[in-house]
């Protein structure tokens, strides 16, 4: 009987050590101050869901009061799940800062533009403000960069959200995501570039931001949930160069 049982043990010790080695830690804050998305709730559970597939630790807060150097320290990525307003205070916002400044990542999804708009870093980080959008309809796509998070994307293609414009954009941002303003009706009366997807290094950090994700069920599609995780991957592997343009994007 003891032979069995360390024959058993034997066999179950390298999936106990893979099940407690993870890739990195991830803190995902949808803390909203202003209009509060549906898909919250939704984005939550498909980033657990996403942590559990592929092997990273996600915890999920809606406390600012969090948002303490020591306790940052213990994450490699922050994920701004749709989050609105003035979300930190001063010492919050110190605390945050630091994280990036110490060489950490930030990814934005959809309103994490429509935060802290009082506040220029944050605005250059996340790479821009909110501005208006009009009624959800499907835009003509066009992927012009090759990152983790656009590999998997065709160089044109079609999509259904809530399209953003921005102001305030960081002009030194590489964008990933443009969307075609002649395929749909983008509430603006001038027809130019429209970036809704980029990355950049910021004051030390990386930081990857994506435009969708408005509706629920967009969480559940196969194609959001790669395009986020390339971008969370991105941002948390700060020591790789996971980057590399290909001819054509």
């Amino acid at each position: 009987m003891k032979i069995h049982l360390v024959i058993l043990f034997a066999f179950l010790l390298p999936s106990i050590g893979l099940a407690q080695k993870m890739q990195f830690n991830a803190l995902t804050f949808s803390k909203t101050e202003g209009f509060r998305h549906e898909s919250i709730e939704a984005g939550t559970n498909a980033l657990k869901k996403l942590a559990a597939e592929n092997f990273f630790k996600l915890d999920h807060t809606e406390d600012a009061s969090l948002f303490t150097e020591d306790y940052l320290n213990n994450y490699d990525v922050i994920i701004l799940l749709n989050t609105t307003g003035d979300i930190f205070n001063a010492d919050q916002r110190e605390a945050f800062k630091k994280f990036v400044q110490s060489g950490k990542g930030v990814v934005g999804v959809h309103s994490a533009t429509d935060t802290e708009y009082d506040w220029p870093w944050y605005t250059e980080l996340i790479g821009a403000q909110f501005e208006s959008h009009p009624h959800i309809q499907t835009a003509r796509v066009q992927t012009v960069h090759q990152h983790p998070s656009t590999y998997h994307l065709p160089k044109i293609w079609l999509w259904t959200d809530e399209w953003y414009n921005f102001k305030h954009f960081n002009d030194k941002v590489i964008v990933l995501l443009e969307l075609d303003e002649s395929s749909y009706e983008s509430g603006k009366e001038e027809k130019r570039s429209h970036p809704i997807s980029w990355y950049h290094d910021y004051d030390g950090g990386r930081v990857f931001y994506t435009g969708l994700g408005h509706d629920p069920r967009i969480y559940e599609n196969p194609v959001f949930i790669r395009h986020l995780l390339g971008g969370i991957w991105y941002a948390a592997k700060k020591d790789m160069n996971v980057v590399s343009p290909v001819d054509g994007f």
